[in-house]
């Protein structure tokens, strides 16, 4: 990917958290992943920069991973409101530039919004309803901005990329995006393994830049 190297903390790596940290690491960038579950981040220590065990919501522990010199935050805590919105208020009061958090519902997304947080996103909602518009209108939907040139955005599968598995279209070599997950008539699949089968009709959940992403669409 090109572009200047940016630094990401993630914090919470469930299934959406996980997946942003791995893909955010593989296009280039560096990715502190933290959590309090030490399986957590056992799990992906091995595809990003570092990856720690600890609590956030202590001030001693999160004044410790010096949010203030990252680029952008995650907050990607969907089931402990408190502990969400608690993290979320740290990392605006460290001075993080872009904070994105995780919201469970609209309570919790209007909280957040009045706290401050930069973008609230709901994965799986957001998910299913631009799945429908895109069945619809074969283009591409942008989720989210995580910073000014890396995006999460989803489209209809290219014809080029039909019937292939992803080892052979090769899509972050060829393309410069990486494939976070596929959504397959009512399943999301994100456990993608190289040997995996691309179809036509899938939806794929694509990150990389904005030009990268623009280039598939032409």
């Amino acid at each position: 990917m090109k572009g200047k190297k940016k630094q990401f903390l993630v914090i919470g790596l469930g299934r959406f958290g996980s997946s942003v940290a791995r893909a955010l690491c593989e296009l280039g960038h560096e990715v502190l992943a933290v959590d309090n579950d030490p399986e957590a981040v056992e799990d992906i220590s091995a595809f990003v920069t570092q990856a720690i065990q600890a609590d956030a919501t202590d001030d001693e522990v999160f004044a410790s991973l010096e949010a203030g010199s990252y680029d952008a935050a995650i907050v990607s805590i969907g089931s402990n409101v408190r502990d969400s919105i608690l993290i979320s208020v740290l990392c605006k009061e460290a001075g993080v530039p872009l904070v994105v958090a995780k919201a469970s519902d609209d309570l919790h997304a209007k909280v957040l919004s009045k706290v401050g947080v930069d973008r609230v996103v709901f994965p799986e909602r957001d998910m299913g309803k631009r799945v429908a518009r895109a069945l619809i209108m074969p283009q591409m939907l942008e989720l989210m901005s995580l910073s000014g040139d890396t995006r999460v955005a989803e489209m209809l599968l290219p014809e080029k990329w039909q019937n292939k598995t992803l080892v052979q279209a090769d899509i972050r070599r060829n393309y410069g995006v990486t494939v976070l997950a596929v959504r397959r008539a009512d399943q999301t699949l994100t456990s993608l393994s190289a040997d995996f089968l691309l179809l036509p009709g899938d939806v794929v959940l694509l990150l990389g830049s904005q030009q990268a992403i623009d280039a598939i669409e032409g």
